[in-house]
């Protein structure tokens, strides 16, 4: 009788403790916008099923890529609402939300992804913008220099600008209309179709663009404006409630692996434009240099986007100039 019984509370202690760690497994939702098939939608997976591993299972992440959870300009405030419990999007998606870290997008003169992404996280760590007090940012990466590209005329002067018509929002379009084109604001699931019907005359976007989005196809001439180069800032971040919920030591697993993989998603961008080039110069795509003399007035062109940027972050309390002097300082 007495083995039976203890044989019992043997049973009882296992189911209990079994109970328990499996109450103790947590189960997050990711949602991004990427399709599953884009190198970025993959490094996202990618983390996903590090932090299941690393935990050790402590942790499960259901991934929900081309906005089938949450629709890209949806995603921050999804995420905040606990409609997804973690999300990747692009900031200016919310634009004038974001004061701080808008800056990064800024004709900059950015060279690479690493060094775009290397900058954006820098800006976080340096001024830990308020902005983003409603949720917990995972990290940032941003994508290569967004330079100009064209259908039928190659651009190698401002003077070839004045005219055209230019797909561009946000950032990219404020650099056209600086630089004397005139942007259109269409999204980049418009693009194709508006180069090769010929409503735009160029686009504005990253090299990775022309395969990603097979622009190589419909554009012809690609102009090497690095200096007044600009970046799209990508954030992934998590409901906060949820982030405050894990224990110290999952919150140290998940923030030394965002460390590793914000250098990885931005090599991708940079792996991604050597394709686009590669894809661009494929379909008979030229590539088009400016002069020093040239890249010089461009980016004396540009100096009225930086002062109205610093003009709006100052109307909401941001130091406008110490962030775009720190970005300048870091390039």
């Amino acid at each position: 009788m007495k083995r039976i019984a203890f044989l019992t509370l043997t049973i009882f202690c296992f189911s209990a403790l079994f109970a328990l760690n499996a109450s103790a497994k947590t189960t997050f939702t990711y949602a991004n916008f990427f399709p599953p098939t884009h190198v970025q939608s993959q490094l996202a997976e990618a983390w996903c099923k590090e932090v299941e591993k690393r935990t050790n299972g402590e942790i499960s992440i259901k991934y929900f890529p081309a906005g089938t959870l949450t629709k890209a300009p949806q995603t921050y405030d999804g995420v905040v609402q606990g409609i997804a419990d973690i999300g990747m999007t692009v900031l200016a998606y919310s634009r004038g939300r974001f004061t701080v870290a808008s800056a990064i997008d800024l004709p900059m003169g950015y060279k690479s992804g690493v060094q775009a992404t290397a900058v954006a996280n820098a800006v976080l760590n340096k001024f830990h913008p308020k902005e983003f007090d409603d949720s917990q940012i995972m990290f940032l990466h941003g994508h290569g220099p967004g330079l100009i590209h064209t259908r039928d005329k190659a651009v190698d002067s401002m003077a070839n600008l004045k005219g055209l018509k230019l797909r561009g929002t946000g950032t990219s379009g404020m650099v056209q209309a600086a630089l004397g084109a005139s942007p259109v604001g269409k999204s980049m699931r418009e693009c194709y179709q508006m180069l090769q019907k010929g409503v735009v005359d160029g686009s504005s976007h990253p090299v990775e663009a022309n395969k990603g989005w097979k622009l190589g196809e419909v554009v012809h001439y690609l102009t090497e404006n690095y200096s007044t180069a600009y970046t799209t800032t990508f954030a992934i971040f998590m409901n906060k409630s949820k982030w405050l919920k894990l224990t110290p030591a999952q919150q140290k697993i998940i923030a030394d692996l965002n460390a590793e993989y914000s250098v990885k998603h931005g090599q991708a961008w940079d792996d991604a434009d050597k394709a686009g080039l590669e894809f661009f110069k494929s379909k008979g795509g030229k590539v088009v240099s400016l002069s020093d003399e040239e890249s010089k007035k461009w980016e004396a062109a540009v100096a009225p986007v930086f002062d109205e940027y610093i003009k709006k972050a100052n109307t909401k309390g941001v130091d406008g100039k110490a962030v775009v002097d720190y970005i300048k300082s870091n390039m």
